[in-house]
């Protein structure tokens, strides 16, 4: 199997020490350079911060993103995803939930288009998101038309695991395959 392509970026380092990252994703058709000119035009320089990294990445044209995370890093990316960017290839949430009255139940509520699949992950002793609030999460989004799996890990506390990292890994590899097994099929 070829080696996967680099994914093309522009960076912004800091103007001091660098304690933190914003990453800046540009619109359909368009690049990451694309989006720090257009900004740069606006400023008339580039978006610069003491202590802050921007990352512009470009979004390959063959196929869409996954977004996901870890906590609250896994409920940014399911409000992202079923929000606003109901496009991308999947999403992915380790440890996370969506709060009962949530913004994202609603607006799945009014949603009639393909919903990104979710792959989600936790651990039966995590006692500060609790796997019930997961099961409720992957309930509530399976009963909005979204198509969930839900990956059960018995004694695994607010953390991650070998097992886990590697069954995320194996879907990330099915929902964005290397373009050699795509032709190869």
């Amino acid at each position: 199997m070829a080696a996967p392509a680099a994914l093309q970026r522009s960076v912004v380092s800091p103007a001091g020490r660098h304690t933190a990252s914003l990453i800046f994703l540009h619109g359909s058709g368009d690049t990451g350079q694309g989006a720090r000119t257009w900004i740069k035009q606006i400023l008339s320089q580039d978006m610069v911060f003491q202590h802050i990294k921007v990352i512009y990445p470009t979004a390959p044209a063959s196929g869409f993103l996954i977004l996901g995370g870890f906590s609250m890093g896994g409920g940014m990316a399911m409000h992202l995803a079923y929000r606003f960017h109901q496009d991308l290839a999947g999403v992915f949430a380790l440890s996370s939930f969506l709060n009962k009255d949530s913004a994202v139940y609603q607006a799945l509520k009014r949603n009639d288009s393909v919903l990104p699949e979710l792959f989600q992950c936790h651990g039966t002793a995590d006692e500060l998101v609790l796997y019930s609030w997961g099961e409720e999460t992957n309930k509530m989004l399976k009963s909005l038309g979204v198509s969930t799996s839900l990956h059960t890990f018995p004694n695994l506390n607010h953390e991650l695991s070998r097992t886990e990292i590697e069954k995320l890994k194996a879907w990330i590899v099915k929902k964005l395959p290397a373009e050699a097994a795509k032709t190869s099929e």
